[in-house]
Formats: structure tokens, sequence, C-alpha cells
């Protein structure tokens, strides 16, 4: 038998309901080659149709790919699919956490956990290389994710991962996450976990993970090449955010922060950032400033350092020094990034006291309600929860909803004063699953079921929520067009795709972006300037298929899609462009199946076609093209003073959208008619299985 490396040949499965604990060959699933793929395989051979996602017969599938624990850049992310108890039709999503969980799981010898059944206890699962063992939870049940890993180091100490539930988990709250190193955290499947009591899963392991034999000094060059000439900051962003003597470009949009004179402040001594120009190797980690990005200027002298998730050279987690936290019972600290950060300023809708949404009193309500949605492990649902609850604050549904009782024992004061301290409220009622307060984090569809919010909740301006599969845009038709609308409607949770968003907002001028798109999709017009759309071409479908295709490999494989692809980098001695095939390169040499860029795109493709299937397995119909790819109406009707197609609009034609559809389906090989994926399809990705099972429950088209 050929030696496995990349991956560790392993999977570990923990059925609940029996207690039983086995491992079993998880190179069963290679084909769809780890993270999302291993997922939704396996969800889809086992999991029947008509499953809810809190039922017992529901699983949830925790794997990384060959890359995790190898040591390729932004490798650390770990990858969950489940059903979702927040889509309509307990559809499957992926969720993805950094930190180091997933690396850990792989030191212990495992490609995937596959958590079964349900105790009727609570438990949770340590895990010591090789030694599994289920154990009793119940003095860690009502803790949150912060205690419940002390707890757990002190069990197996201190170099252990844990990832657990907070109360909101608990209590099978909709929009609520998994957590593991304090902040990295996995949006909605925590009340997956919850409904299977199982608190929480304690790893360490002491195995490595190989590459292939004799790969190691061309591993070493591929690694150097990547970081002197590839990699920019966060997102890719490759250009830095100031006018500096060695760029020629710079763009005050991107993340590439780092620049003289500003410092991570609050470190000792303080560390300048500085001008980080490609070819340094240890400058990359200090482009990156999010705490400035994320949180303001404010936020300079209070930064300690930039952390980030094993293996990565980005850093885009920002330690935060903030004694102010100290008087609502808290250590004096925060680290998180991105909408973690602004969710919880999203919910304090009267804005803050000082009127500065930059200012220092945006900043400690911002660090204070990410401390409390990770501990209490709740999911912003991309910062929906804050627009869910002013919707219903504003329109007086809270007040009709609400028993007198509850409502009145809310400190409105507090939030009308745009004092931080309603978010202990908020967030505490939600995750304790106090009185009805809690169905503000049901998920946009489940909130309408439970209040009757009506048509017009769903066209409000500004609520941002896409089509009836009830999830708020995230990169959609204002990022690249028609490319972010087709990425936008073929998911069941937010697209959480930066593939396409990555290329769009690294930085360049729209001239040089628009002639790498002519190399990597055929044509410049795959492109759009922003806010000046040109109607569908071909080269657009190409860009979105990528774009999709891309992205499911990422979670696959497993790197960070929030900084890959390399379709761009910051050399102008390269002139700008990047390296497509470096996924493939990197693959290659870790697993020692030489492959090129052109078939990891196939298994890109197969991943998301299966995907694909496990929606209408799910949803018991063939028609995804009229039920699930839906767009909402605010898409076609912004700018009512102005045609789709014009300078300073990103609106939408609804006939040219139905036409870019069908383009997509064609590239796909999907059944024009219903989105569907032919057996013809299925059976040219080998997939003949899949197409069996579909057919026997009349759902190929």
């Amino acid at each position: 038998m050929a030696k496995i490396t990349g991956w560790t040949g392993k999977l570990l499965r923990v059925n609940l309901s029996t207690g039983s604990i086995s491992t079993q060959d998880s190179m069963k699933y290679k084909d769809f080659i780890g993270g999302s793929g291993f997922g939704h395989k396996i969800l889809f051979d086992e999991v029947p149709a008509g499953t809810k996602a809190l039922d017992e017969a529901n699983k949830l599938i925790i794997a990384v790919g060959p890359f995790t624990g190898t040591g390729v850049p932004s490798s650390g992310r770990t990858n969950i699919v489940s059903l979702s108890p927040t889509n309509p039709y307990h559809a499957a999503t992926d969720s993805h956490m950094g930190g180091n969980f997933g690396p850990w799981m792989k030191f212990a010898g495992y490609d995937a956990i596959v958590i079964e059944g349900a105790s009727k206890s609570p438990v949770w699962l340590r895990i010591e290389d090789d030694k599994v063992t289920i154990e009793d939870a119940s003095g860690l049940w009502g803790k949150g994710t912060r205690d419940t890993s002390a707890e757990i180091a002190k069990i197996m100490g201190k170099e252990a991962c844990v990832a657990s539930i907070g109360q909101a988990g608990e209590n099978l709250i909709n929009l609520s996450s998994i957590v593991n190193s304090n902040s990295h955290s996995a949006g909605g499947h925590g009340a997956v976990l919850g409904s299977k009591k199982l608190k929480a899963i304690g790893i360490k392991g002491t195995k490595a993970v190989p590459i292939a034999d004799g790969k190691a000094e061309d591993w070493l060059k591929l690694n150097d090449y990547f970081m002197k000439e590839i990699v920019g900051a966060n997102n890719q962003h490759v250009v830095p955010s100031t006018p500096q003597p060695w760029a020629e470009y710079s763009d005050p949009g991107s993340r590439w922060t780092g620049q003289k004179d500003l410092f991570w402040g609050a470190a000792e001594p303080p560390v300048e950032t500085g001008e980080c120009p490609p070819g340094n190797t240890n400058w990359v980690g200090l482009r990156t400033q999010k705490g400035f990005f994320d949180l303001g200027p404010v936020a300079e002298e209070r930064t300690i350092r930039m952390d980030g998730c094993h293996s990565c050279p980005i850093r885009c987690h920002s330690d935060m020094l903030v004694p102010e936290l100290e008087k609502y019972g808290l250590s004096g600290y925060a680290t998180s990034t991105c909408i973690n950060y602004s969710s919880p300023l999203s919910i304090m809708i009267k804005g803050t006291a000082d009127g500065d949404s930059k200012g220092m009193d945006a900043f400690i309500t911002k660090c204070l309600g990410s401390r409390l949605a990770d501990d209490y492990g709740i999911w912003s649902n991309y910062a929906q929860l804050g627009r869910d609850f002013k919707y219903v604050y504003e329109h007086g549904i809270l007040k009709e909803k609400l028993p007198k009782e509850e409502y009145d024992s809310i400190p409105w004061d507090l939030l009308e004063k745009g004092d931080p301290a309603f978010l202990l409220e908020f967030y505490k009622r939600i995750a304790l699953k106090q009185g009805e307060f809690y169905h503000v984090a049901d998920g946009p569809y489940w909130l309408d079921k439970a209040w009757n919010l009506g048509k017009d909740y769903w066209a409000y301006k500004g609520n941002n929520i896409w089509s009836k599969m009830a999830f708020p845009k995230h990169h959609s038709n204002e990022a690249g067009s028609h490319v972010g609308t087709l990425i936008q409607i073929f998911k069941n949770r937010d697209a959480n795709s930066h593939t396409h968003m990555n290329f769009i907002g690294a930085g360049l001028p729209i001239e040089v972006l628009k002639e790498v798109a002519g190399e990597v999709w055929g044509s410049p017009d795959a492109l759009d300037k922003p806010n000046d759309y040109t109607p569908m071409n071909i080269y657009k479908a190409k860009f979105a298929k990528w774009s999709m295709d891309r992205n499911y490999l990422h979670d696959s494989i497993t790197v960070c899609n929030y900084t890959w692809p390399m379709t761009v980098s910051p050399s102008k001695s390269r002139n700008y462009r990047g390296d497509t095939a470096i996924e493939a390169k990197f693959f290659s040499l870790a697993t020692g199946i030489e492959t090129t860029e052109a078939e990891l795109d196939l298994a890109g493709e197969r991943i998301t076609t299966l995907a694909r299937c496990e929606t209408i397995k799910r949803m018991g119909t063939v028609n995804l093209r009229k039920e699930h790819d839906v767009i909402p109406d605010w898409v076609f009707d912004a700018d009512p003073d102005k045609k789709a197609y014009t300078p300073g609009t990103v609106k939408l034609d609804r006939k040219d959208m139905e036409t870019a559809i069908t383009m997509l389906y064609k590239e796909y090989g999907w059944d024009e008619k219903t989105g569907a994926p032919t057996r013809a399809t299925l059976e040219r990705l080998g997939m003949k299985d899949v197409a069996d099972q579909l057919e026997s429950l009349k759902l190929l088209p």
C-alpha cells in the first residue's frame, strides 16, 4: 500500500446514541478531497431525506483537507457540514472556523470527525491521539465557551485545543456557533451539537503530517516563492491603503494597512508596522493592521499584536487591550476580526453615546459585544441579527409580541442612550432563551414564522435578505454584477465566498484587473467596472463558476478563502499577476499525487455539484431554478430613476439575469429548465452513485 501523505488516512466516528467509537479509512472519500467535500459526501450518503437539523438522525462532520497541518500558508481552517436549523428546508450548510482545531485534529491522526446520534445527558469528547473517550459534561453544561475551554484544559493540559458551544447552542438557538481558541467561530451549527448534548471536543495529538517523500526542498522553494512574490494582505489585497515610495498603486479600501508611524501601540515596546514591500517574508505579518481597519484609529494605541490561525502569515485577528471591559465583569482584553467586531455595533441601533461610529464608545461596544457573542456562542448571521432586531424594534413588533412584563423588563433606556451595557441584556436573553425575545435569533425565515412579519419585512429597504432561503447578501450584485449575484443564489446561507471579492477588491486599477480577467476567464469583459455594469456574457458565467468551484475547493483542501486564491500579486516585477496554479503545486507536493490546476478545478466542480445534489435531496424538488435560485426584487428595483446598465447603479435587469442563470447552468452541464445536475454530468464527475440515489428519490431531471 502506497504511503499516504497530506491526509492522515483515518476518519473518526462517534455515535452518541450508542456510545460507539470507531475509525475508518478516509481515503474512501479521496475524490472529494477533504473538508467540505468529505462533509457533503457523508451527509448525502448517510442522512435520510426528510431529516431535520436537530433530529437525532442528523450528522455533523468536522473535516479538513490535505493542506491542514502541513504548513501550507493559511491552511488552519476547519470545515463543518451539517443540516442547518436556520434554513427553511433544513438544507445543508458549511460553517468554518480558523484557530487551531483543524491542525490539532490532523496531529491527533484524523482527517475528519463524524458526530452521529444524540446523548441523553451532556457529554464532551476527549481525543488524545488514538485514545478517544466520551466524558460527562454535566459540570460544563451552562458555562460559556471560555470557561468550558479552561475547564477542559485543566484536564487535558493547556496544549489541548477545545471547540465548544456556549449557552446558545445548549438552548438550541438557531443562530448559534461552535467556537475554538476563544474567538474562532463557525456560525450556524452550534444548536446541532446542542441537540446531541455534545458540549465540547477537546483534542491534542503528537503525530506529524508528512508531505510526499523527497519533496522537502521543492516544498521550501514553493513556500518561499509564495511568500516573496505572491501573497498580499488580508483578502489578498495587494496594494497598500496609503501611498508609499515602493508602491505604484494604493487604495484606501485596502486591508494592507501597514505603514510608517502606524503601531501596535499596546505592545511592549510598541511595534511599528511600517512599509512592508514584497520580497521580505518577515514583513508579511505586519501588512494587515486589522485592529486599525476594523475598529478605527482609536484602536492603534490599544493593539497588543495581530494574531491569527495556525500556519497563517496574514494575522487578521487583533488582540486588543480594553480595561473598560472589567466594569462589565470581563477581563480587559478582546480578540476578534471583521464581522464579529462590527455586528455588535449594528445592534446598538440608536448609535453610541458619543455619536462617533469610529470613536472610543464604538470601540468599547465592538469589543464588549464580540466577547459576549463568542462566550455565549451566538452567531450574527453576517450581521443580520442586528438588522432583524432593528426591524422588530422600530416597527413596534417587539412591543406587540412580547408579554408586557417581559417587554418592560428590558432596559431600553440603555439602548436609547447608546450605553453598551445594553448588549449584556441582549445577548443573555438570547443565549438563555429567556421569554420570547430570543426569537430575534431564529433567523429571518423562522422569525417571520414566529411573529408573522409579512411581505413588508422581506421587502424592507436595507434589510439585505436574499430570497426565501432567508440569509443576508454577502458580496452579491454590488460585487461583480452578475458574478456576485450568481454566486449568491446557489448557497443555503450567506454565500461567504471571497474568491471573486478578493480579486475585485485587490486594490489594483480596473484596467489591470480587466487584463487579468481576460487571461483567467477568456475576456476582460468577465469583469465590469464598479457601478458601471454591462449585460451578461459567457465570460462572466466562467468567472462565477470558477469562483464557486474554488470556494468549495478551498473549503476542502483546506485553505482560507479570505486569502486565497492568488489571482493577483503585489509584485510589480510580475506585472501584478498571481499564480492560480499554486493550489495544485502545493497539492502535488503534499499528497505525492501529481495534479494539474485543471484536475484540481475538476475536483472543485465535483464538490460544488455534490452540494447542489444535497440541496435537491433536502428540498425534495428537482426544480431549483424555481424554488431555490431566486433573486430578491431589490436587485432589480434599486435606483428607480436609473436604468440597468447605466453608470452609477448596481441594479440588474430581470430578463438578462435569467439569461445569466441559464449560461451558468450550461457551464456546469446542469439541466437548463430546472437547474438540477443531469445523470450525464454526475457520471462525468464520477458520481454515478449520487445519480442513482437521486433517481430512486425521483429527483433527477
